[in-house]
């Protein structure tokens, strides 16, 4: 797939975010999934230009394998953005692609399912309690004796 240009926003610092930016944008819609995913999760950690990315191939005519690997990267948003993100997937639900809608259906899935296993437990609270006890030291054995006693033939 030929992917136009990217118009920068402007919130880019120099000529290296940019190029950086256009590479990762150009993995997300590669056919390996692998590399796909691991572009989606670097462009999680760039703040709105990644949201901005991740969007624009969630809600394109990407293939299924790139509109999953741009949830991946909306799930793995964290700080500030997570709530933009969640945003976002929810809007997919009400996009007429049926991927989209398949694809965002699955993220916000997952999401509740790690929100629900995030609850603390009281035996977790209490494992870090433990008493300290006292271990005895190990025994030298027979090479300390006999060093001992030939100490004493020589004194005698």
């Amino acid at each position: 797939m030929k992917l136009e240009k990217r118009r920068p926003s402007g919130r880019e610092k120099d000529e290296a975010s940019i190029k950086l930016l256009a590479q990762l944008r150009e993995k997300l819609y590669s056919e390996h999934l692998g590399s796909a995913r691991r572009a989606a999760f670097n462009l999680s950690w760039m703040q709105e230009d990644g949201l901005e990315i991740l969007k624009e191939a969630l809600f394109s005519r990407a293939a299924r394998g790139t509109k999953s690997a741009a949830a991946y990267g909306l799930r793995k948003m964290r700080g500030r953005m997570e709530k933009a993100a969640l945003e976002v997937l929810s809007q997919g639900l009400k996009y007429p692609d049926k991927n989209t809608i398949a694809v965002c259906q699955n993220a916000l899935l997952v999401l509740k399912s790690r929100a629900t296993e995030k609850v603390p437990s009281k035996k977790k609270i209490q494992a870090g309690k433990f008493e300290i006890k006292h271990i005895p030291a190990k025994s030298r054995g027979s090479k300390t004796r006999q060093k001992v006693s030939r100490g004493r033939n020589r004194l005698v």
